[in-house]
């Protein structure tokens, strides 16, 4: 993209016959291969651009040849020729451009956040760093769901999940990503903008997800003189799934060591099964569990906390036996 006459070198040839002596040693060049793209003047052999806006892109090397003869140039005269390479150096004067305008990709509802989603490219005929460009998310319904990095090695940009998705609220994505060069050149700001947009299309799979309670903790309160087999509480649960499996809930025995309560396998509901007394414990915490029937491998849990009411079941107590002493000629009210 130099402009006409741009000089490039000059060269220099030498005769060994006495320059006092005629023409014998008045050298005159010209070119012999590399036309038009160079000249050169013929006395002082400085070589310049003959095109303007040479194009590294469609051709990077040229090869000059170039001849310098005696006799001044005339008939008669003697001559050497040299080869000179040239290389266009690269200048930014290239957008990116998307490989397509529109990418697709999918993605299961149940993926790790920070998951690379998929790769964009936007292809520069620039090299180096004139053909470094970043990426941005520019548009969409999904900006606030994922984002775009640009890996500077391979030049494109990785989509990556930033929020959890969920196939039953939304089942695809649109978003319109931009890729621009780093490192603008003004001189050919007037070539248009340096970057490029394209369509990124994201389609959520569906995935067998676990139970969801209607809570992440549920709080229960009993008094201590509750009938056996009374229900205390409920929890619930449900498949979010659009194939929607029934549930089954029970209770983690571990956490129930004494098989104080049970629980009502079909509605959650969760009944005393051994007698309480507030004055041995007024908090029990038990831990629920709830499984697909149609996928047993797809479980929840979720922690109860009981906490046991005081009832008037204690008679009082004095602290220890009392004995007192009185003189026989006591007073009343002594």
């Amino acid at each position: 993209m130099s402009i006409l006459g741009t000089s490039v070198t000059n060269v220099t040839a030498t005769d060994a016959d006495d320059p006092v002596y005629g023409n014998s040693a008045k050298l005159v060049y010209s070119i012999l291969e590399g036309q038009p793209y160079f000249s050169i003047e013929p006395e002082t052999a400085i070589i310049k651009t003959a095109l303007p806006n040479m194009d590294r892109e469609a051709k990077e090397e040229y090869l000059v040849v170039i001849q310098a003869k005696d006799m001044g140039g005339h008939s008669g005269g003697l001559s050497g020729t040299t080869t000179l390479t040239v290389t266009l150096t690269d200048v930014n004067d290239n957008p990116p451009k998307f490989a397509q305008s529109l990418y697709h990709f999918s993605v299961p509802e149940d993926v790790v956040l920070g998951t690379a989603i998929g790769r964009v490219k936007a292809n520069d005929q620039d090299v180096g760093e004139n053909a470094q460009s970043s990426y941005d998310i520019i548009d969409g319904d999904g900006t606030a769901l994922f984002e775009i990095t640009s890996d500077a090695q391979a030049q494109d940009g990785i989509i990556r999940l930033r929020k959890p998705l969920d196939f039953e609220t939304k089942k695809s994505y649109t978003l319109k990503v931009e890729a621009a060069n780093v490192h603008i050149d003004p001189r050919f700001s007037s070539r248009g903008p340096f970057k490029d947009t394209a369509t990124v299309k994201i389609v959520v799979e569906d995935a067998d997800e676990p139970p969801v309670f209607s809570s992440p903790t549920y709080l229960l309160e009993v008094h201590e003189n509750a009938a056996l087999n009374s229900v205390i509480g409920q929890v619930t649960a449900r498949d979010p799934d659009i194939t929607s499996s029934p549930i089954r809930f029970s209770i983690d025995r571990h956490t129930d060591l004494e098989r104080q309560f049970n629980i009502n396998a079909d509605d959650g509901k969760i009944t005393l099964a051994t007698p309480l007394d507030r004055e041995l414990s007024v908090w029990h915490n038990i831990t629920i569990i709830a499984t697909e029937i149609r996928n047993h491998s797809q479980i929840s849990r979720v922690p109860v906390a009981i906490k046991v009411l005081d009832v008037n079941d204690n008679a009082p107590e004095f602290a220890s036996e009392y004995e007192a002493f009185l003189c026989e000629n006591g007073k009343p009210g002594q």
